[in-house]
């Protein structure tokens, strides 16, 4: 299949996060102070997000989309009213946090109308989604794709390799880390039904 659509260049989402935040914040009728006290964060610590004053990690992420009723993806892909719903590997929408040294690529295109939402994550050597395990909103089915990566499951702690599967139960709590010598990334995909 062959596309008419030229070359699509991902904005980069460091600028826009803090923005996208805000703007769903207040779209919501929701006060900084009562985003924060919901999500479990400092005003102080959500308005540093919003000015781009600081690199959240993954777990922060993933708790503000929660409370703010979107996905993960939803923070930072770039919605695309297009039939054809190609995300090209040179424009895929991502995120670096350099607190949890890891980036995340956003393989879907972004909106509430999607079925799935499928993320690649990049975890370098040191690197974690959070210092807690923190739960998500809705199964998530992890794959992964490459590397070595330590999933703390609950109260189990799984050593997963390239290939290896776990399926995420709704709001399990859940911590990624890298403790080998090279990146490592996991392929997440879930469903937006269950949000």
């Amino acid at each position: 299949m062959t596309s008419k659509r030229g070359p699509q260049t991902a904005e980069p989402i460091e600028q826009r996060l803090g923005p996208e935040l805000k703007r769903l914040r207040e779209a919501n009728g929701i006060s900084l102070r009562t985003l924060a006290d919901h999500a479990g964060f400092s005003p102080s610590f959500i308005s540093q997000v919003e000015n781009g004053q600081v690199s959240p990690s993954i777990a922060s992420l993933e708790q503000l989309a929660a409370t703010l009723n979107v996905t993960l993806a939803d923070l930072f892909a770039t919605p695309d009213t297009s039939e054809v719903l190609l995300v090209r590997a040179d424009a895929r929408p991502s995120f670096r946090s350099s607190w949890s040294r890891a980036r995340i690529d956003s393989l879907m295109p972004a909106g509430k109308h999607q079925p799935l939402e499928a993320l690649m994550v990049t975890i370098e050597p040191g690197g974690f989604s959070g210092r807690h395990a923190a739960g998500v909103a809705g199964d998530q089915l992890a794959v992964v794709f490459s590397g070595q990566l330590t999933l703390t499951l609950a109260e189990d702690t799984l050593e997963l390799r390239t290939g290896d599967a776990v399926l995420i139960r709704t709001r399990t709590p859940h911590r990624w880390q890298n403790a080998g010598r090279s990146a490592a990334q996991v392929l997440l995909v879930s469903s937006r039904g269950a949000r």
